[in-house]
C-alpha cells in the first residue's frame, strides 16, 4: 500500500517509481492517491495541473479505479472491487480537504495549520452533526 497526495504527484519520484511499478506488473501493489486539488500553495490546479491524473496513471500502466474519499462505504467498496490484471491497481480518492468543518473545508491555508482551542470544540461540534 501507498498513499499519495495530489501536490505530491508533481514530483519527479513519484513518477519514477509508477513507471518502474507498471513495467515490473508489481501487482501487489495498491497506491491511494488523495486527490482533493489543494496544496500548500494554493490549488493544484493552478500550482501544476495534474490533470488528467487517471490518464496519466493507465498511461504507466496501472489499473484505475476511483472512490468519494470522504465516504468510507466508497472507499471499502473501491477495495473490495479491485481485481488483479497483471498490474499494479492506482485508486483515486476524490476528497474534500477539511470535509464537514465549516472554516476548514476547502481551503488551502489548513494544509498547514492545525486547530486550536475553540477551533477545536467548533470542528468536533461540527463533525459531530455529520
Amino acid at each position: 500500500f501507498c498513499l499519495l497526495g495530489d501536490g505530491e504527484l508533481q514530483e519527479g519520484q513519484v513518477w519514477e517509481a509508477a513507471m518502474f511499478a507498471g513495467n515490473r506488473k508489481l501487482n501487489n501493489l495498491i497506491a491511494f492517491t488523495d486527490y482533493n486539488n489543494l496544496q500548500i500553495d494554493g490549488t493544484v490546479s493552478e500550482v501544476n495541473d495534474i490533470a488528467p491524473l487517471a490518464d496519466k496513471w493507465r498511461a504507466y500502466g496501472m489499473a484505475v479505479s476511483e472512490c468519494q474519499g470522504n465516504d468510507m462505504a466508497s472507499v471499502v467498496a473501491a477495495i473490495e472491487g479491485l481485481q488483479q490484471k497483471g498490474k499494479p491497481n492506482v485508486i483515486i480518492a476524490n476528497t474534500t480537504k477539511g470535509a464537514g468543518i465549516s472554516f476548514i473545508q476547502g481551503r488551502p491555508e489548513w494544509h498547514h495549520r492545525v486547530p486550536k482551542g475553540e477551533e477545536i470544540a467548533l470542528a468536533l461540534e461540527e463533525l459531530k452533526d455529520e
